[in-house]
């Protein structure tokens, strides 16, 4: 399958990467790309679009969202409820500062990718899969222009 490149990130890679993550829990990641000429506060967006997506909305209120800034080369990361009740907050920084160290060095996809593993390991951790189907409650598409 060729790639799907978009502001300059793999967007079929990076929904691999997420069909991936999701392979042994019930959380559920997504990532956003915002419309190129985005000038908002990024922090705001990401929760706004976290909400317009329905990531609240999870069985176990457990959506990750990565939404990015391509344009601005910015990010946030937005965890619903039922995920901060069991990681260590010191663990988001981490994720964002190695996100943050592979859009420096024009390798969005691989950070992106990278980021989404980590946070689909806590999420198996914490919220793995229970007896039966494994239920997607949420599209692992990327979503644009949000």
């Amino acid at each position: 399958m060729r790639p799907q490149i978009v502001h300059g990130i793999d967007v079929r890679a990076v929904e691999a990467a997420v069909r991936s993550a999701e392979l042994k829990t019930t959380g559920e990641i997504r990532v956003s790309l915002a419309r190129f000429y985005f000038w908002g506060d990024v922090r705001r967006a990401a929760e706004r679009v976290f909400r317009y997506l329905h990531m609240d909305r999870t069985r176990h209120r457990n959506g990750v969202l990565i939404y990015v800034v391509p344009g601005r080369r910015r990010f946030a990361i937005v965890g619903d409820s039922g995920i901060h009740q069991h990681l260590d907050p010191s663990f988001w920084p981490q994720v964002a500062d190695r996100l943050s160290a592979a859009f420096r060095a024009g390798d969005p996809t691989g950070g992106l990718s990278h980021a989404i593993a980590e946070i689909g390991v806590q999420l198996a951790t914490h919220f793995p899969l229970q007896d039966g189907p494994n239920v997607n409650e949420l599209p692992d598409t990327v979503a644009r222009g949000l």
